[in-house]
């Protein structure tokens, strides 16, 4: 069961510290990240054979470079820019070019740091060899070997901001509509959203596409999941003003994410919520009838940054209508299944957003994180799906993890 007391380890007060924290790290790493870049790019250009001056403008250009791309980087993440729909060659410039930049760089000094270290213990270990041995450590060196060698490294420290560039151009927009079907006692078409994360890298066009697709799949039910956000409450009107055009026959509920709390006010929020008539489910519930019979939708607040209350949220359901629960994170599953809820929905881990598929499992900031970070899970006879979103936090960049409109067909 999962402890839903506010005041244990994962209070706010204690996510607030743990996010603080979180963001001074990631900030140092990119820091130290630009300054190992440029120290190698200057020497790479000072042990060429150009002109000083050359050489000069070179490594100027390369350190202004990076100190600008940085730097608008950290500006957006840290900043909210209540900017609806900037033009097309300033989202690209300004927002997108930074984010590829310092997402690309992390991973391009990983492997650079990789080879030198793997460098270093092969020649530690000729060395070794050569005292414990008396063995000669070779012939001297080839310097044709070492070219080649330093063009292939080169290659792979280039490779990651290839694939970011593309995750961020291609990958994080091409969605995928997943279907799958469940289990519930009555039959139902349900399409779920969650993590928009409305903002610069989800404009007012995105939206309208992914409400358009939405209204093609001609659902019973419509259900987002939480965070309509990403770090400011001004482009939450752009993102409700499309969910509203979606019309389903059973209607379209909604329950709250850690965004929603992190950079709003509830009571702002809910506002919004009322002005555009979409129900917003915070520890509640709503029976639907239907012909088959009835069926309930609940939602619960945030686990961790919202005031859960599961309890609340089933208050007076009679325990033989099947119920569908809303919840942001997708934790609450063993107690939602211990109060034989049918089918649980969430979402909050993004299916990774940045993720490596090995043969035997996936790995991503997710994947350490929880046990549920994205698809089916079972328990008993309850069922939790966690949805990969449509939108990207911290970076626009999706790797092996595309944008999802999830399909439910219940019966």
């Amino acid at each position: 069961m999962i402890e839903m007391n506010p005041g244990t380890a994962f209070s706010p007060v204690y996510l607030e510290v743990f996010s603080s924290a979180g963001r001074i790290l990631v900030v140092l790493l990119v820091v130290l990240a630009q300054i190992y870049l440029f120290a190698r790019i200057r020497h790479a250009v000072r042990s060429s054979r150009r002109s000083g001056r050359f050489q000069s403008r070179a490594v100027g250009i390369a350190g202004t470079a990076i100190v600008l791309l940085s730097a608008l980087g950290g500006f957006v993440l840290a900043r909210p820019i209540p900017w609806v729909d900037p033009p097309a060659f300033v989202q690209i410039l300004f927002f997108y070019l930074p984010a590829v930049w310092i997402v690309g760089s992390l991973c391009s000094v990983l492997i650079l740091l990789f080879f030198r270290g793997a460098g270093h213990v092969g020649r530690k270990t000729a060395r070794i060899r050569h005292e414990l041995t008396g063995l000669s450590a070779g012939p001297g060196v080839d310097t044709g070997r070492r070219r080649f060698l330093q063009t292939g490294v080169g290659a792979l420290a280039a490779a990651p901001f290839v694939l970011s560039g593309y995750g961020a151009a291609y990958a994080g927009r091409k969605w995928e509509v997943k279907e799958l079907a469940l289990p519930f006692g009555r039959s139902l078409r349900v399409v779920q959203l969650t993590d928009i994360h409305a903002g610069l890298f989800m404009t007012r066009h995105d939206l309208k596409r992914y409400a358009d697709q939405v209204i093609a799949l001609r659902p019973d039910l419509f259900v987002l999941t939480g965070d309509y956000i990403t770090n400011t409450i001004a482009f939450l009107p752009e993102c409700l003003e499309q969910m509203a055009r979606i019309e389903a026959r059973y209607g379209t509920f909604a329950t709250l994410g850690n965004h929603d709390h992190w950079y709003a006010k509830p009571a702002d929020t809910a506002a919004l919520f009322r002005q555009y008539r979409i129900p917003l489910l915070r520890n509640a519930h709503r029976v639907i009838e239907t012909a088959e019979g009835p069926f309930a939708v609940a939602g619960i607040d945030d686990l961790y940054a919202g005031q859960p209350d599961l309890n609340a949220a089933l208050h007076g359901l009679a325990p033989d209508i099947p119920a569908i629960l809303l919840s942001h994170r997708p934790e609450i599953f063993p107690e939602a299944a211990g109060r034989n809820i049918a089918l649980t929905l969430a979402g909050h881990y993004h299916g990774g957003q940045i993720k490596l598929n090995l043969p035997k499992r996936a790995i991503s900031f997710a994947h350490f994180r929880t046990s549920y970070p994205q698809g089916l899970y079972r328990l008993d006879d309850s069922s939790l799906y966690v949805s990969s979103g449509i939108g990207t936090s911290l970076t626009p960049i999706r790797l092996n993890a595309p944008p999802e409109v999830t399909l439910l067909h219940l019966s």
